[in-house]
């Protein structure tokens, strides 16, 4: 399911900077919480970000100079996250594929993101109908 949304201008850190925004804007709870995330995701200002937010990182190692450490990748719970992080691809390629967003009819960053935030919705309406045993 997809929990949050954002659309940023490709760039060196927008990325990483829009992941952290997107977890600060969750609801806080009791405990610590986890991300999975991919290698371009092991940069230190973003694992401490997540620190901060008190947000577990499960991003995927680099061979040297990542900023993922032991902390993390001694635990279980990295080796699931890391055998599951290819699902959070999923929605992507079904907002690609079906919902038309190969290519953008719209300009502006406003209107991409409403576009994009409305394939979300319609990918976790999907998810559900399935969850549910309906057929469509």
């Amino acid at each position: 399911m997809v929990v949050g949304a954002s659309v940023t201008e490709a760039g060196g850190t927008a990325e990483r900077e829009a992941g952290l925004k997107l977890l600060g804007e969750l609801p806080k709870r009791a405990g610590r919480r986890t991300v999975g995330c991919g290698k371009g995701y092991d940069e230190k200002a973003f694992v401490e970000g997540c620190r901060d937010l008190n947000v577990t990182p499960h991003a995927a190692a680099k061979r040297s100079g990542g900023a993922v450490d032991g902390r993390t990748t001694r635990h279980a719970g990295y080796r699931l996250s890391m055998a599951r992080r290819k699902r959070v691809e999923e929605p992507f390629g079904w907002a690609k594929a079906t919902g038309l967003m190969r290519r953008q009819r719209h300009r502006g960053r406003p209107r991409v993101q409403w576009r994009f935030r409305l394939a979300a919705a319609a990918c976790n309406v999907t998810l559900m109908v399935g969850m549910a045993g309906v057929a469509l």
